[in-house]
């Protein structure tokens, strides 16, 4: 099999999606099928448990902030590709759902496999899939899958609602122990930190083999679309050092590769390990992740933050690596961590909040000058932040939001994680041009 694709979707979050996705992507590997995972929009998280699945890269597909060039270069490859959607099949950004998986669905002409959570449901599930396959003609829902099904009947009940709609129903998978994740406040616990993965991602595979019809399921993907050439991220040095551990593990790897196949040296360190950065290195990247978990660890780290506070090239945090290049950073206890000490920046996640949403954004200075779209994910409160703002930036909507971020000599960063080159005002609602 060369070069097809297929998406699960669903009516929404918590369906049961991830589990599934990498079930299958585990029991085809286990076949020898030639098999890789992609997942719909900004997840840092989902990627490394689809590449531990079936060994394989994860890119991901963001149809709001990247344009069709990209989107079909990072899909491009031999064997099945199953793209696991985000949230519900047409929920994207607002106003008008830009972004949504279904975006994918139309650029790549890919039929969508539904994953139904029917736990607290019977013959209401017709109307349901019914509802999303005359939704949108550009979309073709060609298959369902049952999740948390409760009972063999329970099951039947289903399929007899179904069957009138001549929509093929690939599977059930019944409620069974062993089959959840623990989770935390940006999603997923991460790949890494699970000593077991193997034994659970083999386990869930078993139950998903068991109950789905895994070639009817790839029988439905279809061509991948022939892939583009989009222009490449330029690197903001030559020998960029990364950080790269758990406190670091959100860094977008079609950045890195463009950074790469621009001739760039990618040098990885780790703060957690108490590393300095390289000293060869002209620029210092500190990506997102989960400092506030190691917080105590990263404030003992004194190799790590000596080697910071003495490189003399530019410096750029992004979300956790802001915060880290930060003076301060309190945890969920309230305790009160010291940081580098690089930007006069406080952060706190003992009083947290949610701050969501795709991001426009503007530099006129440091290391990414110009526009980028961008997006936002975290829950911490900023106690203090003073200093020239490093990006003006408004939402998906166009509505300003005022400075963001903060420049302070060679460091700065913000609480944007780029992902794509952009434009200086917003695009219209419904382009996924990038």
């Amino acid at each position: 099999m060369s070069g097809r694709g297929l998406i699960l979707a669903a009516p929404g979050s918590g369906s049961g999606k991830t589990t599934l996705t990498l079930g299958l992507l585990r029991a085809l590997a286990r076949q020898g099928i030639p098999v890789r995972g992609a997942k719909s929009g900004p997840d840092y998280i989902d990627p490394r448990f689809h590449e531990a699945a079936c060994g394989q890269p994860c890119p991901n597909l963001d149809a709001w902030a990247m344009g069709p060039e990209r989107l079909s270069a990072l899909a491009a490859g031999d064997g099945l590709l199953l793209i696991e959607g985000a949230m519900g099949l047409f929920d994207g950004a607002p106003p008008a759902g830009t972004g949504a998986t279904a975006d994918l669905a139309r650029l790549f002409g890919l039929p969508v496999v539904l994953v139904v959570d029917a736990a607290h449901m019977a013959q209401s599930v017709a109307p349901l899939v019914a509802g999303f396959v005359a939704h949108d003609p550009g979309v073709h829902v060609a298959g369902v899958i049952l999740n948390k099904v409760g009972s063999p009947r329970h099951e039947a009940m289903l399929r007899a609602a179904l069957a009138p709609l001549g929509l093929p129903v690939l599977g059930a998978l019944h409620r069974t122990t062993g089959m959840e994740h623990p989770s935390r406040h940006l999603g997923l616990v991460q790949a890494g930190e699970r000593p077991d993965l193997d034994r659970w991602l083999d386990h869930v595979a078993d139950e998903v083999a068991a109950a789905l019809d895994l070639g009817a399921l790839a029988a439905l993907a279809a061509p991948l679309p022939a892939p583009g050439t989009p222009q490449r991220l330029t690197p903001p040095g030559q020998r960029i050092a990364v950080a790269q551990d758990r406190a670091f593990a959100f860094a977008y790897p079609h950045i890195l590769d463009d950074w790469r196949a621009s001739g760039a040296d990618i040098l990885p360190f780790s703060p957690l390990a108490d590393e300095a950065p390289a000293p060869e290195a002209d620029f210092i990247f500190l990506p997102g992740g989960y400092p506030e978990l190691h917080a105590a660890t990263l404030a003992a780290a004194t190799t790590f933050k000596a080697g910071m506070r003495a490189a003399t090239c530019p410096i750029y945090g992004e979300c956790g690596g802001y915060m880290v290049l930060g003076e301060a950073l309190t945890d969920a206890d309230g305790i009160r961590h010291d940081m580098l000490g690089l930007l006069a920046l406080e952060t706190s996640f003992a009083a947290r909040k949610l701050h969501l949403g795709y991001r426009h954004v503007e530099a006129s200075t440091g290391p990414f000058p110009g526009a980028w779209l961008a997006h936002e994910f975290h829950y911490a409160t900023t106690l203090r932040a003073e200093g020239n703002p490093l990006f003006t930036a408004s939402d998906a909507e166009g509505k300003a939001l005022g400075p963001m971020g903060l420049v302070n000599g060679t460091a700065c960063g913000s609480f944007a994680h780029l992902i794509d080159r952009g434009f200086p005002s917003p695009r219209r609602a419904g382009s996924t041009a990038g």
